[in-house]
C-alpha cells in the first residue's frame, strides 16, 4: 500500500487529520472535494444546486478512476463523506491505498459542523437528526469499505494522525512479510 485513503462522515476530521498525517508521513495531501471543485470551477454546493446529488456522485467516481489510472504514490487522500456509498467507489478506493475510516459519534459531528453553511446535506430544519440518520445508514458501509477503523471522538488530530501512521506501518510490514513467505 503506497497511499492512505481517509473515509468517514463530514466533520470526522478527514481533511484536518489528513493534512497532519501527510506532513508526518512526508506524503502529498489530496482532498477529493477540492479537486472536483477545481475541475468543475464550481463549489460542491453549486454542483448540488445546479446538477443534483447524483451528478456530484458521478463526478466522484470519475475522479477516483482518474486517480487510479494516474498510479500516484505517497498520497493521503481525503474523500467526500458520501464517496464510499457506491460499491464501485469502494473498489476504487481500495485500489488507491489503505482505507481508514475516521469514526465519530453524531454528537461529535454535530458539534463540529453545526455552524457550517457550506454542507448541502445539512441545510435542513433539524441538522442533528439528519446527521444521526445518515450516520446510522452510512456506518455499516464505511466499516465494510475500511481496512482500519479509528475512533476520533476524544482525540486530537495529531494523536489520530500518529495512530494512523503506526497502523499503516504495521499493515505495510505485515503485508511485506506475507509476500516474502
Amino acid at each position: 500500500m503506497e497511499n492512505l485513503v481517509l473515509i468517514g462522515y463530514m466533520g470526522s476530521g478527514k481533511t484536518t487529520v489528513g493534512k497532519t498525517l501527510a506532513k508526518l508521513m512526508q506524503f502529498s495531501f489530496v482532498d477529493t472535494d477540492e479537486m472536483i471543485e477545481k475541475q468543475q470551477n464550481k463549489t460542491i454546493r453549486e454542483i448540488f444546486a445546479a446538477d443534483g446529488e447524483q451528478a456530484f456522485r458521478d463526478l466522484e467516481t470519475d475522479l477516483l478512476k482518474q486517480l487510479v489510472a494516474e498510479k500516484r504514490k505517497h498520497l493521503v487522500l481525503s474523500t467526500g463523506g458520501g464517496m464510499p456509498l457506491r460499491a464501485e467507489n469502494q473498489k476504487l478506493l481500495s485500489k488507491l491505498g489503505l482505507v481508514v475510516y475516521l469514526k465519530a459519534e453524531p454528537e461529535t459531528i454535530y458539534h463540529r459542523v453545526k455552524n457550517d453553511t457550506k454542507r448541502p446535506l445539512l441545510q435542513c430544519e433539524n441538522p442533528f437528526a439528519a446527521i444521526k440518520e445518515m450516520i446510522d445508514v452510512r456506518n455499516p458501509v464505511y466499516e465494510e469499505a475500511a481496512a482500519q477503523i479509528v475512533q476520533v471522538n476524544a482525540c486530537h488530530q495529531v494523536e489520530i494522525a500518529e495512530q494512523i501512521k503506526r497502523q499503516y506501518l504495521q499493515y505495510s510490514n505485515s503485508s511485506a512479510r506475507q509476500l516474502n513467505v
